[in-house]
């Protein structure tokens, strides 16, 4: 996927020969995230794929699509960035985590990008809605979701397994394969980072409204956001890891966001 191996050229530029001694130091599948950390003390999370894997359902049959667990320890983060074009989604997870994980780097070095950080803020709150505008999400977000029941007006809900939507939400649903319609109608253009796993967000960008205001959030979305900006997107919302082993720990007890948000990482939102 062109979007992450730019940004992955990007952030290998800014660390210059640190990027090459860089490695995975711990890895976590856990049952919402799956996060890494570094060997240098860096964090970073991704969506876990589980419904992108329904093979996996014995060992046989899951065996080839993750990662040797007995040999992720000490690899070279280079290595595992090899992976952010697999097939594979779970590989796919664990190299965008640490994709962002290497971001995390930069930003401890001070080695930031040409774009606006703001840490503490929820993306949501940065997103312009005019009067009027027709909106699409892709992907259920739930805060999102909530925003648009209370304001009303045109809005669709593009999603995979429309069992994750009730309610009124039924009402907007659109299957993915009908997308394109909605997509290219859409004043305003939320797309779940969840995208980036299965390789779908290039082509949605692709269909967007030309001068359409986009954001792409989740936690998923906290690499270094130039290649975003240049498809369009005018806000990427992730995280920053403040204490890679304490919400690792959270993971693997099958925690997630409401129970690392604050003491562990902090939202981030990223402008052109």
């Amino acid at each position: 996927m062109a979007i992450l191996q730019e940004a992955a050229e990007i952030l290998k530029g800014r660390l210059g020969d640190e990027y090459s001694r860089l490695t995975l130091e711990r890895l976590v599948t856990g049952l919402f995230f799956t996060g890494v950390k570094l060997s240098d003390g860096s964090g970073g999370l991704c969506f876990t794929p589980i419904r992108d894997i329904p093979e996996a359902v014995c060992c046989p049959s899951s065996a080839g699509r993750v990662f040797d667990p007995r040999r992720t320890k000490g690899m070279k983060v280079d290595e595992v960035l090899r992976a952010l074009s697999s097939p594979e989604p779970m590989k796919v997870a664990v190299a965008l985590a640490s994709l962002n994980a290497l971001h995390a780097s930069c930003l401890r070095r001070g080695l930031k990008g040409d774009y606006h950080l703001e840490l503490g803020v929820d993306a949501q709150d940065r997103i312009t809605l005019p009067y009027g505008a027709s909106v699409a999400v892709v992907g259920a977000l739930v805060p999102v979701l909530r925003m648009l029941k209370a304001r009303g007006g045109r809005w669709w809900v593009i999603e995979q397994d429309p069992r994750t939507l009730k309610g009124e939400e039924l009402e907007h649903f659109v299957p993915a394969e009908q997308a394109s319609g909605a997509i290219s109608q859409a004043d305003v253009l939320i797309v779940t980072g969840a995208t980036l796993v299965n390789h779908t967000l290039e082509g949605i960008l692709q269909r967007a409204k030309p001068r359409a205001e986009i954001a792409v959030i989740g936690p998923t979305v906290s690499f270094s956001p130039e290649p975003l900006f240049e498809r369009g997107v005018r806000i990427a919302g992730g995280i920053l890891v403040k204490d890679a082993d304490g919400l690792l720990d959270v993971l693997a007890a099958g925690g997630s966001g409401y129970h690392f948000y604050g003491e562990l990482a902090e939202r981030m939102v990223m402008r052109r």
